[in-house]
């Protein structure tokens, strides 16, 4: 029995302070490929992906379909919200960027959210809204990347709004806030159409939004009627939705219920392409996207993480956690602060923020004998040969915290940590041809206004600016400008070649599991299934990004197995500590087997994500 005891024992030391078993069991298996791969938050719309290949479309229309159905099956985003994407562009060997998040409407002031008695823009209702961004995006993408017509990638989406046996999930959101969405017009009338929320299983019509998509392709078969190249019959569409009827009827519908949005703010909205942001970590180029999203965070954190060597540590044992929960905490902090809409004045420090040596100068912050709860933004300027012109708001950082404590009561803690996570999902798709995708849509999740007769819900993005610049100089409310969003796809290069694609949904532990996994791949040897279901710390520390922006230092998630002696060692590092079963995030990745000329995809064991993949 001793013997035993100490083998046991020794096990768990080599788990939690060596290397992981390179053969451990996961609850879903990796998905090998060779010729595409199509992977997302919902069955359907993965399947939806799977048909656009079967139509000879690329990864870009693999991807729009997925982002079509998904859309409208509420799966935590609808057809008002937000997209952006990474795409791999084989021919060009490069990494492109897509920004299709909406804007603040005409309305949108600090003096209108504080005239109503507001610290920041509300979760929900028609305050809660910027312009919708996914429709644009979609086209766009599939414009300028795609093979397939509008028509064949909106066909799936179509067909489910025309009726599809609803979720679990959706459903019991739906349940949880019929009273608020009861008291929309056009919400109440999509989902409770004879006063009762929709049963799991039961077939959801949708009526409003099969005619609002089938507007799309009619704009797009007129176009290619007149003689209209494949791209111009697609933009036809764009037009259509952003200054044509199906503009007028959303801005009459969200007026009506009492939004500021005009024509105007559809009509003057853009879809930027854009060159992403880049560091690189043991010799891999790792892309995300820049400022207005929160993705420039995971860079900063592998800029400091490089400093110090993890496998060393142990994988999860205290002090590897406190190493992430360190440089997060330095990364976030300034993500808190520095960013927000590039295309608005003033222009963020992105050279500084990035800098090898501002990371080696965060990295000597680091207190390794317990956490500190009040760390700070750092100065980046100086590292892009410049002065700050926001010191004087450095000093005032700590009067815009908000902390939630345990002392705040149960409830008020649920509440923190429901915001925290709020959601999107994630789309990834590659192709034998080379093209990549990594997409992290969202925004009009349940509760949404529904604007008019559109069936589009309306994105409640807007809760992610702020209203005084003590808070964050950068992302101040304004008319026409983009929140700064959680929204943060990856992809990663290794010898100028596709080596990761990966995204997740949950917020502001995005870029927090996101970090983990790429770790768990590159330092620690896992496969990309493995690596997405791999325990995992999430902390509270950071300003949240919805609803009143608590945070709550040291609080820190943990597995449910990890072990006692960690457990303790970080309560006496001054944590507080809270459990999961599954810590991992929904992960859904994609990683480049170059030696054998194959995919290895993951779905993640979270939820309902789910990969259809091709072998031969």
């Amino acid at each position: 029995m001793k013997r035993l005891r100490l083998v046991l024992l020794a096990s768990l030391v080599a788990v939690s302070a060596g290397t992981p078993l390179s053969a451990q069991r996961t609850q879903k298996p990796v998905l090998h490929a060779r010729h595409w791969v199509a992977i997302t938050g919902k069955p359907m719309a993965a399947t939806a992906g799977s048909m656009m290949y079967q139509k000879g479309g690329n990864a870009v229309d693999a991807a729009a379909a997925m982002l079509a159905a998904t859309a409208t099956m509420w799966d935590v985003l609808s057809w008002g919200g937000e997209t952006q994407a990474l795409i791999y562009h084989p021919g060009e060997k490069r990494v492109i960027g897509l920004n299709a998040l909406g804007v603040a409407p005409s309305g949108a002031t600090p003096e209108y959210f504080r005239e109503r008695g507001m610290d920041f823009p509300p979760e929900s209702g028609v305050d809660a809204m910027v312009t919708p961004g996914t429709p644009g995006g979609l086209m766009t993408m599939l414009a300028e990347w795609g093979r397939l017509s509008l028509a064949d990638v909106l066909a799936p989406a179509i067909q489910m709004a025309e009726g599809y046996p609803m979720e679990a999930d959706v459903v019991r959101r739906i349940r949880a806030s019929a009273d608020e969405m009861k008291s929309w017009p056009y919400t109440a009338r999509v989902f409770f159409p004879e006063g009762e929320a929709p049963e799991v299983g039961g077939i959801f019509v949708q009526d409003d939004l099969a005619a609002t998509l089938r507007k799309l392709v009619e704009a797009e078969e007129r176009a290619l009627a007149a003689g209209k190249s494949r791209e111009e019959a697609i933009y036809a569409a764009y037009e259509r939705f952003y200054r044509g009827d199906i503009a007028e009827e959303y801005v009459r519908g969200a007026r009506e219920q009492g939004s500021s949005v005009t024509m105007a703010d559809l009509d003057q909205w853009r879809v930027h392409v854009e060159e992403p942001v880049m560091t690189t970590y043991r010799d891999i180029e790792v892309y995300k996207l820049t400022t207005w999203v929160q993705g420039p965070v995971l860079l900063q954190a592998l800029n400091i993480l490089e400093n110090f060597d993890l496998p060393s540590m142990g994988y999860n044992s205290a002090r590897y956690m406190h190493a992430l929960y360190q440089a997060m905490s330095l990364a976030f902090a300034d993500r808190d602060f520095y960013y927000g809409d590039p295309y608005f004045p003033p222009e963020e420090p992105v050279a500084g923020l990035l800098s090898k040596e501002y990371a080696r100068d965060r990295a000597a912050e680091i207190d390794w004998t317990r956490n500190d709860p009040d760390v700070v933004p750092g100065d980046p300027y100086p590292f892009q040969g410049e002065v700050n012109p926001f010191r004087h708001l450095l000093e005032q950082w700590g009067e815009g915290a908000r902390p939630v404590t345990e002392a705040s009561g149960p409830a008020a803690m649920q509440e923190f940590e429901e915001d925290f996570y709020l959601g999107t999902t994630s789309i990834q798709a590659a192709d034998e041809d080379g093209w990549v995708v990594s997409i992290t849509p969202s925004g009009g999740w349940v509760p949404a206004v529904i604007a008019g007769n559109t069936g589009v819900g309306m994105s409640q993005r807007a809760q992610s600016f702020v209203l005084s610049e003590v808070d964050n100089p950068y992302n101040v409310v304004e008319p026409g400008k983009r929140p700064r969003a959680t929204l943060t796809p990856s992809l990663a290069l290794k010898d100028g070649k596709p080596f990761l694609s990966f995204a997740v949904q949950g917020g502001d532990s995005q870029d927090q599991n996101l970090l983990q996994f790429f770790l768990n791949v590159v330092e620690f040897g896992m496969n990309v299934q493995e690596a997405a279901e791999a325990a995992n710390i999430n902390s509270f520390q950071m300003r949240g990004s919805f609803g009143m922006h608590e945070s709550s230092p040291g609080r820190i998630l943990l597995q449910d197995a990890t072990p006692p002696w960690v457990r303790s060692e970080l309560q006496r590092m001054g944590y507080t500590l809270t459990f999961a079963e599954r810590t991992s995030g929904p992960i859904n990745a994609i990683f480049f087997d170059w030696e054998h000329g194959s995919f290895w995809g993951a779905s993640s064991h979270h939820g309902d994500d789910y990969g259809v993949v091709w072998e031969e």
